[in-house]
């Protein structure tokens, strides 16, 4: 609901709030421009002074005005001729033309009616009243993302334009709702929606009849300093019954022309304070340096809509339409998605269509979206959870389990939890597993059992449907069919093989970069952008489940490379290590943000043995700002599988690598990458102590040794690997 209370605002909008959004940048600077150029009174200068300097310069001034920069403009007339020029205070001689900025104009009528009078101001309200709307369900939309408003800042991420979209937003969405605000209110006031609450006091019944009083003999006049200044008018001359008007920051008084006294006063209004702050907030008048800084927060807003665009098409494109989708408050059966790369959006598919034929009414939306009180009909709820690095939830089902915990009773509706998942991996379906647990300890009643599904098993899938449709008493047949990511076709340009000595024939392959359309490098998409560690899905013929690699390259290297180990029996393996320069291969881009090195400036520490050295490779061959770099690298032998060999002098030499550690396991004395952390603890340990970063790639049974060397290291100074993953200073690439 609150998506969609933010999309169709923001597409149907999107030109007109972009042009509010433009102008009132544009407009921003102009406060700031004429308090830098105006000349400014000097402290303790009254209206009494000000007034005599100018009158002597213009003996038939009629008006004075300070304008909130603290611009001193004076109006009168000479020999039957009007004139108007900027003042400079400590002598009452011009400085300036008064005549209005003819851009500031034009932008003006732009910003408030596109030239069209009332019709446009309508018309721009809208805008506002669209950008507010956008503001406000943005907001919410973060806050859910992020997994509550507690966690507004943390680390993003997901795709370049969604990233780009919500950090914008972040820091952009408090001056929009601002500008939106201040700009309707303002809107009401110009069409007499408001009330005026302008303050004037009474004229006076009865003046001295006299005139020509010295200014400086006028006390109020004496004692209102310029710095409180808004406007003296004076009397017209030859007219005894006229008085001097003076419009200050505290109210409105007319003084007599013969005795300066106070004829009568009234002090500003609440209300008319109120209006005249929402101006200030508005404009930047009288606040240039707040008016240059929503000016600035107002130009993310095209940019959140050139990126709002691409996370929408992305969106269409990489999530199923779920056609005949029911309301939360309407369906009996909940189905909630937690998915970070997209796939779990294709078996909810699947699901609703099955449910959907077989007469069910049926709601699909994220987990972040958990609202129990809208499920008003609802008989059933099923969890459909995807599972992100070790174990964090995906990026649409953050926040759940906060809800969940804040809850004082769990939903009275079964509940299903269905986890998706890779078995290699050590932490399989954990997010799946951690929001059964929760919903167990809150006693939230079961549908069926926690189940998974390995990697992305259609087979597995049917079988749980069979299951699920017993548990309904219906028929259930869920046939899904995998819908793949855009693939590529990459040619091999070389290879370099390795550990045939040792019966683990391995290969470096390198690949060309295939081109790249304008909106591919517009949207990020396909091989438009990606960094090491990054993860490619080959396609392998005869099967329709790709297989993941981690890159050993970044789009900036100018080539896309994997490292691959034969295995025995090992399909997509055997087709990889088969191939010869010239050679293609289908495969696809899949971010993996949460193994990178990060941009500080802290050590790293790489942890890796066999293949799991391309990515650490990558990182070291990227490392052109000479970060301090530790590599430990296990190998069987080093003349059969030392992997990136010939490199690793070049880039020490360069200040790449400052470090590098090998473990050797086929020699005389087996000796792995665990050893060799232990072997040189101290220095491991100082280095975490002092900040550095750990990253770990390759084989499980590699990276449970390392946690456990690590452990031993750092028990002398009160550190763990649990600690440092809270930290996020620990991290792996497990397979």
């Amino acid at each position: 609901m609150i998506r969609s209370f933010h999309r169709w605002p923001g597409l149907l909008a999107l030109a007109l709030v972009t042009l509010l959004a433009l102008s009132g940048a544009a407009l921003s600077v102009f406060p700031a421009g004429e308090r830098i150029a105006a000349p400014q009174a000097e402290a303790g200068l009254t209206v009494a002074a000000l007034a005599e300097r100018i009158q002597e310069v213009h003996p038939g001034v009629e008006q004075i005005r300070r304008s909130p920069s603290g611009r001193i403009t004076a109006y009168w007339f000479d020999q039957g001729a009007p004139g108007a020029a900027v003042i400079e205070p400590a002598t009452g001689q011009d400085v300036a033309s008064a005549d209005p900025n003819q851009l500031e104009r034009w932008l003006t009528k732009l910003h408030r009616s596109l030239f069209l009078g009332d019709g446009g101001r309508i018309a721009m309200a809208a805008g506002a009243a669209a950008m507010l709307v956008l503001s406000l369900s943005g907001a919410a939309l973060v806050a859910r993302r992020m997994g509550g408003w507690r966690h507004w800042f943390a680390p993003l991420r997901g795709s370049l334009p969604g990233r780009l979209h919500v950090e914008i937003a972040r820091i952009a969405v408090f001056g929009l709702i601002l500008s939106s605000t201040t700009a309707l209110w303002m809107t009401a006031s110009t069409f007499g929606l408001l009330p005026d609450g302008g303050a004037m006091p009474a004229v006076p019944a009865e003046v001295s009849g006299e005139t020509g009083i010295a200014l400086d003999h006028m006390a109020t006049l004496r004692q209102t300093p310029v710095a409180e200044l808004r406007e003296l008018s004076f009397p017209y001359p030859g007219d005894a019954t006229d008085v001097f008007t003076l419009k200050t920051d505290r109210g409105t008084g007319y003084l007599d022309q013969g005795t300066g006294a106070l004829l009568a006063w009234a002090d500003l209004r609440g209300w008319e304070r109120v209006s005249e702050t929402i101006y200030m907030l508005h404009t930047g008048q009288g606040a240039a340096t707040l008016g240059l800084v929503l000016g600035a927060m107002a130009l993310g807003l095209p940019a959140m809509g050139a990126t709002g665009v691409l996370v929408w098409l992305a969106g269409r494109r990489g999530r199923p339409r779920i056609r005949g989708n029911q309301p939360a408050g309407r369906a009996e059966t909940i189905l909630l998605v937690g998915s970070e790369g997209g796939s779990s959006w294709g078996f909810a598919a699947t699901l609703h269509a099955a449910l959907t034929q077989a007469g069910q009414s049926v709601h699909v939306g994220p987990m972040s979206g958990f609202a129990p009180d809208r499920y008003a009909r609802a008989e059933r709820i099923i969890v459909l959870a995807a599972t992100y690095g070790d174990g964090a939830a995906p990026t649409s089902a953050k926040g759940f389990l906060d809800r969940l915990s804040a809850l004082d009773d769990a939903p009275d509706i079964p509940l299903a939890v269905l986890g998706f998942g890779d078995r290699s991996f050590p932490a399989y379906c954990a997010f799946a597993k951690a929001v059964a647990a929760a919903a167990q300890a809150k006693g939230w009643p079961e549908l069926m059992p926690l189940d998974t599904i390995d990697r992305q098993s259609p087979q597995d899938f049917a079988r749980w449907g069979s299951m699920l449709g017993e548990a309904l008493g219906i028929p259930l047949e869920l046939s899904h069919q995998p819908v793949l990511p855009t693939t590529e076709t990459l040619t091999l340009v070389s290879r370099r093989d390795y550990g045939a000595d040792v019966q683990a024939p391995t290969a470096i392959l390198r690949f060309a970069l295939p081109r790249v359309s304008l909106w591919q490098r517009l949207t990020g998409a396909g091989f438009a952008r990606f960094d090491a560690g990054d993860l490619i899905g080959i396609l392998p013929e005869g099967s329709a489940l790709p297989r993941l690699y981690s890159l050993a390259s970044g789009r900036r290297d100018g080539f896309v490379e994997i490292v691959v180990k034969k295995h025995p029996g090992g399909l997509c393996s055997g087709q990889l290590t088969a191939l010869e320069p010239g050679d293609t291969a289908t495969a696809f881009l899949r971010r993996n943000p949460g193994f990178r090195p990060g941009r500080g400036r802290a050590p790293l520490i790489l942890i890796g043995a066999g293949t799991g050295i391309g990515p650490l490779a990558g990182f070291v061959r990227d490392n052109a700002r000479h970060r301090p770099i530790h590599l430990f690298f296990g190998m069987r032998h080093p003349d059969s599988d030392f992997f990136y060999g010939e490199e690793m002098p070049a880039w020490q030499e360069e200040r790449r690598l400052t470090r590098l550690v090998t473990a050797v396991s086929r020699g005389a004395r087996p000796h792995y990458v665990q050893d060799a952390l232990r072997g040189d603890a101290t220095e491991v340990a100082r280095l975490i102590r002092g900040g550095a970063r750990v990253m770990v790639c390759g084989g499980r049974d590699m990276a449970a040794g390392v946690a456990d060397a690590l452990a031993e290291v750092l028990a002398p100074v009160g550190l763990t690997p649990a600690v440092l993953k809270a930290e996020g200073r620990y991290v792996e690439d497990i397979y």
